[in-house]
């Protein structure tokens, strides 16, 4: 592979860069202060050159998003910039690797996206269970405000309190405001009624932290790395699973799932057999092992059926239950349902009974097709993504290994014998309550 440009962690050998001075020393801030002596449009279409698009799962054009925020004087209120630094999908562990070694890196983004569409407020929504990295964007918040780089922009962070829904734009809105986290109804979208019913940009902390290097290189020569022209740039992929050297990896979109796997992660451990891959976070459909010399594009995922989402590749090998790893994303997302709608509220519940009873080798023929017309009832039905997020991967589960559900049913039970290699990968929920009781963060 060629040499990859570090966009995002600016890892410079022997510095602290969660320290100010030396933040600085690499060119930290340096196009913070040049992007306030651009018109913001020019900014703005910078991104729009680059192609820079968003980090968090949704892929949308960053520039684009920005333009749609309306002028002071077509909504003479305040414009808010919103980070979402949430980061609860499950196998996703990369802004907080951002927050914790390049701080600074995230809040010079922030500040910039905050000049571009004319806002003096930035709040940065953060994950409750974050609280080392809270600790150190603190302290370099601290850092840059008696620096003077703020400029007059208010940055505040808030801590969630711990809801997979307030990782979704207008869940995390609600929350940020002091109410119960649940998705809003739209129209009217957060560019133009969002915190406060004022226009809102909101976008994660990978997008902002790339900002300050899209600046640096220009935007025609960031939209030459990766896969141009939908996938530009690197991104910072997420590894984990059943794997030899699991981490954070940043690299040019357009690597191949195999390529990652095998010549960046060191392969399967124990030299077993891959089975299947989980791209793009638990809430998106499943991959099988003969699908892993597909590129890490929007285009070409979308091709196979699935989404790049926030960059996260989970190797299973063959020791993996299909089914049991339906059932804890099930419980996940039956747990994580705000309940403010039906399809997801009672669906979720619905796929978790009868996966259940698959697993134990309770389940009927006809359940297999009643656990696909769950999934049909759900899908597209629901205020915000968490319900698809819950019925697009088991729908893709007992798609691609239909023969694994069918055998729990023919022989009445596991043929994995309740043993798998999902310890680890994902934690087992509590099946009285369904809470789950380990965390599944690479450490």
């Amino acid at each position: 592979m060629a040499e990859t440009p570090v966009i995002v962690l600016d890892g410079a050998e022997g510095r602290d860069l969660t320290k100010l001075d030396e933040f600085r020393a690499v060119g930290g801030y340096a196009q913070l202060e040049r992007a306030r002596g651009m018109a913001p449009a020019d900014i703005i279409n910078e991104l729009n050159t680059a192609n820079l698009r968003g980090r968090g799962g949704a892929f949308f054009p960053t520039g684009k998003k920005m333009q749609f925020i309306p002028p002071m004087e077509q909504i003479p209120k305040p414009h808010y910039v919103c980070v979402n630094a949430d980061e609860s999908e499950p196998g996703t562990f990369k802004d907080r690797e951002i927050m914790q070694r390049v701080p600074h890196r995230l809040i010079e983004g922030s500040l910039i996206a905050a000049y571009a569409i004319d806002s003096q407020h930035v709040f940065i929504y953060i994950r409750g269970e974050y609280l080392a990295e809270f600790e150190v964007l603190r302290a370099a918040l601290d850092e840059a405000r008696d620096a003077g780089l703020l400029g007059g922009v208010t940055v505040v962070l808030h801590r969630g309190a711990g809801a997979y829904i307030c990782g979704e734009e207008s869940g995390l809105l609600e929350s940020l405001e002091g109410k119960r986290g649940q998705a809003r109804s739209r129209p009217p979208f957060p560019a133009v009624s969002g915190l406060y019913a004022s226009p809102t940009l909101i976008n994660n902390v990978e997008t902002l932290a790339t900002i300050p290097k899209v600046l640096e290189m220009g935007g025609a020569e960031y939209a030459k790395i990766g896969a141009p022209p939908d996938s530009t740039g690197t991104r910072l992929f997420c590894l984990s699973g059943n794997v030899v050297r699991g981490g954070n990896y940043e690299l040019p979109m357009g690597i191949t799932i195999g390529e990652l796997i095998y010549d960046v992660g060191g392969g399967m451990k124990d030299g077993r057999p891959l089975k299947a891959v989980i791209p793009g976070g638990s809430s998106f459909p499943i991959l099988t092992a003969g699908q892993i010399d597909t590129r890490l594009t929007y285009d070409e995922m979308a091709k196979v059926g699935t989404f790049l989402g926030s960059g996260v590749v989970i190797a299973i090998d063959d020791r993996c239950c299909i089914v049991q790893l339906g059932l804890r994303v099930a419980q996940f997302y039956m747990h994580e349902s705000c309940g403010k709608c039906t399809p997801c509220r009672e669906g979720t519940r619905w796929l978790v009974q009868i996966l259940e009873k698959v697993e134990a080798g309770e389940a009927e023929q006809s359940e297999l097709d009643l656990l696909l017309s769950v999934c049909d009832r759900i899908l597209g039905k629901c205020l915000c993504p968490l319900g698809d997020a819950a019925a697009m991967p088991i729908a893709s589960y007992v798609d691609k290994f239909r023969d694994e559900f069918q055998r729990h049913v023919d022989e009445r039970g596991c043929p994995f014998g309740g043993e798998s290699s999902l310890e680890g990968l994902f934690a087992p929920v509590d099946q009285h309550t369904h809470h789950p009781v380990a965390a599944d963060v690479p450490a």
